[in-house]
C-alpha cells in the first residue's frame, strides 16, 4: 500500500450566527412520521437491538432481537431494502445485513478480527468499515461483488477511527480519528489517498456525515470532553460552520434526510438518549423514539 500524507485544513471559522447558536425550540410530540424510514439502535431491558420507524408513521418496530449487541445501523444503498449493522452475536463484532421487513441477518464477512461501523457507497457496490484485521484499527473498503477488501486509511498504533461516511458522488469518505490531539474530522480522497483535516484543532469533532449535495459535513463538536456537545454544519467551500443543534445536553449522531430538509440525531436533553428530528428551515424539533436509550439513527435513501 502506497504511503499517504495528511495535510491540515485552514483554521475553522465557526460562525455562531444568532439563528444558529440559540437553542432550538423544545422538542414537540411527534405529530407526523419522518419523511423517510428511520432506523436506530435501542436498549430495552438491557438488550441492544435495531428499531425502525417507517415513513409517515410514528410507532417504532423492532427489527432485530438477539441477546448480543446489534448496533450502528446503515440502510443499504441505493434501494434501502435492508439494513447493514454491527453485531457481537458471533463473540466479536462483525458485519451483518437484515431485510427491512425483518428476518434472519446474513453475515457479510467472516474474520476473527473486530469489524464494525460499516457504510455502503451510494451505488451499493462498495462498503467502508473499520477493522483490526491487519493489526491497528484501519478504514477498509470492500468490493461487495468479490468480497475483496483493502485498507484505505491506517493511522499510527493506538489510533481510534470512527464513523466513515461516503460522499454522494462516491469519491471521498469522511471519518474521525484521534491520531493527533483528540478526535478530528478528516476527508480522504479515494483516488489519491490524500487526507484533509476539516475540524478545528481546539474544537475537535466526531461522527461526521456528508449532506445530500456533498457541499456540507455535519459533525459533533464537543471541545474535548465538555459536558455538552454541538451539532455543527461545515461548509466545504467557504470553510465556515454553523451550529445546527446547541441544546444544553450531549447531542450526537447527526444524519441528513436524503432531501436535505432535516436531520435526525440523538440527544440526552430529556434524560436518557433518544432520537430526535429537526427541520433545518426553522429549527423545529420532534422526538421520534419511544422510551428507552436510543442512538445512531439513519435515514433510508430515496426510492
Amino acid at each position: 500500500m502506497r504511503r499517504r500524507r495528511t495535510r491540515s485544513s485552514a483554521a475553522l471559522v465557526l460562525v455562531l450566527a444568532s439563528a444558529g447558536c440559540r437553542r432550538s425550540e423544545p422538542p414537540l410530540p411527534e405529530a407526523a412520521g419522518p419523511p423517510f424510514d428511520l432506523v436506530y439502535e435501542k436498549v430495552i431491558g438491557g438488550n441492544k437491538d435495531l428499531y425502525v420507524v417507517q415513513k409517515g408513521q410514528t410507532a417504532e418496530r423492532r427489527l432485530t432481537d438477539d441477546p448480543a449487541e446489534d448496533m450502528l445501523p446503515r440502510f443499504s444503498k441505493p434501494d434501502g431494502r435492508s439494513v447493514i449493522f454491527s453485531s457481537s452475536r458471533t463473540g466479536t463484532f462483525q458485519l451483518f445485513e437484515v431485510p427491512l421487513e425483518g428476518g434472519v441477518p446474513r453475515r457479510l464477512r467472516e474474520t476473527h478480527a473486530k469489524e464494525f461501523q460499516a457504510d455502503p457507497s451510494p451505488d451499493g457496490r462498495r462498503l467502508a468499515f473499520l477493522s483490526y484485521k491487519t493489526g491497528p484499527e484501519c478504514l477498509f473498503v470492500m468490493d461487495r461483488a468479490t468480497g475483496r477488501a483493502q485498507p484505505l486509511v491506517c493511522h499510527k498504533e493506538g489510533s481510534v477511527l470512527g464513523n466513515p461516511h461516503w460522499s454522494p458522488d462516491g469519491t471521498r469518505i469522511v471519518f474521525s480519528s484521534n491520531v493527533f490531539m483528540g478526535h478530528q474530522i478528516y476527508i480522504v480522497d479515494l483516488a489519491t489517498g490524500v487526507q484533509t483535516r476539516l475540524s478545528g484543532m481546539l474544537s475537535g469533532g466526531c461522527e461526521p456525515r456528508f449532506s445530500p449535495d456533498g457541499r456540507h459535513v455535519v459533525h459533533v463538536s464537543r471541545g474535548h470532553h465538555l459536558p455538552r456537545s454541538w451539532l455543527v454544519e461545515h461548509d466545504l467551500d467557504s470553510g465556515q460552520a454553523r451550529v445546527l443543534v446547541g441544546w444544553p445536553a450531549l447531542n450526537y449522531d447527526p444524519v441528513y434526510a436524503p432531501d436535505g430538509s432535516e436531520i435526525a440525531f440523538a440527544s440526552n436533553v430529556g434524560g436518557d438518549f433518544a432520537i430526535y428530528r429537526q427541520r433545518l428551515s426553522d429549527g423545529r424539533s420532534w422526538r421520534v423514539s419511544e422510551p428507552g436509550w436510543s442512538r445512531d439513527p439513519d435515514y433510508a435513501p430515496r426510492r
